[in-house]
């Protein structure tokens, strides 16, 4: 056999071919240090910002859970009301009686006419009842004072006990909040919470329950409510000029404001 001599280009060939891999593994690039902070510092935040969104999502939970207990707790309580009223009647009916129920201790007033023609003293109870424009809406703790107001200004509004269907309709239809002095509607309990938290009250449950009941904090409640903006009633007004217990719309209608609640919503 004849084998063919070694020449210089055969001999150099295994030596280019041993040097590739000693090119290949040469030192990797180092990152430049202002990007190596850099990361650490995005992953700093987002392993805390993970732990900040864990917490909220705890926190929510366990609020869930507390105000669905306080609404279950609310509604046994609007009901034995509302049975122990039906009880009283129809003991006060065996016995030949009648049941005179208590006076109520809230009321809704409703702002049924204009500007024209007004005395100052009578726009300035409106001012001071939150009754500015027509058709707004407040709640109104009743007390000597606020009875003495409604009957000088009787003319312009129209007023009755509002039920809990009828709170509860109007805060989630047409309830906005009054915060820093703006007018923001109520999507999110959060927005109960962040205001009205340092009194327990938490939820719109919890500002329905202080509103019908007259807790002791519907003061901050009514003031933190900012005053209801109600639509012309469906069918119209009989006459505005005229008392209810007349034929009119003006005046004391006791629980038959919920009737016009319904259609002004």
């Amino acid at each position: 056999m004849s084998t063919k001599p070694e020449t210089k280009e055969t001999k150099a060939k295994p030596a280019a071919a041993a040097a590739k891999p000693a090119s290949a593994k040469g030192t990797a690039p180092v990152a430049p240090e202002s990007f190596l902070k850099k990361r650490k510092r995005v992953d700093n935040l987002k392993a805390k910002k993970d732990i900040r969104l864990l917490k909220a999502a705890k926190a929510r939970k366990t609020s869930r859970k507390a105000i669905f207990k306080k609404a279950e707790t609310y509604v046994k309580e609007y009901r034995d009301k509302e049975r122990n009223a039906i009880r009283l009647k129809r003991q006060a009916k065996n016995a030949g009686n009648f049941l005179i129920p208590a006076d109520s201790k809230v009321v809704f007033a409703i702002r049924i006419r204009g500007i024209m023609r007004t005395h100052p003293k009578t726009t300035k109870i409106l001012q001071l009842l939150r009754l500015r424009q027509l058709h707004n809406g407040v709640f109104v703790r009743m007390n000597k004072a606020a009875l003495v107001m409604l009957r000088l200004v009787e003319p312009y509004i129209t007023y009755g006990e509002a039920n809990v269907k009828s709170v509860s309709e109007l805060l989630y239809k047409r309830g906005f909040a009054k915060v820093d002095r703006q007018r923001i509607p109520i999507t999110d309990n959060s927005i109960i919470a962040k205001n009205l938290g340092k009194y327990k009250i938490i939820c719109i449950e919890d500002v329905i329950h202080e509103i019908v009941t007259c807790g002791p904090h519907f003061r901050e409640v009514n003031n933190f409510l900012w005053p209801f903006k109600l639509s012309s009633p469906l069918g119209g007004y009989t006459d505005k000029g005229t008392h209810y217990t007349e034929g009119g719309d003006a005046g004391n209608r006791d629980t038959d404001i919920n009737a016009l609640i319904r259609r002004m919503n």
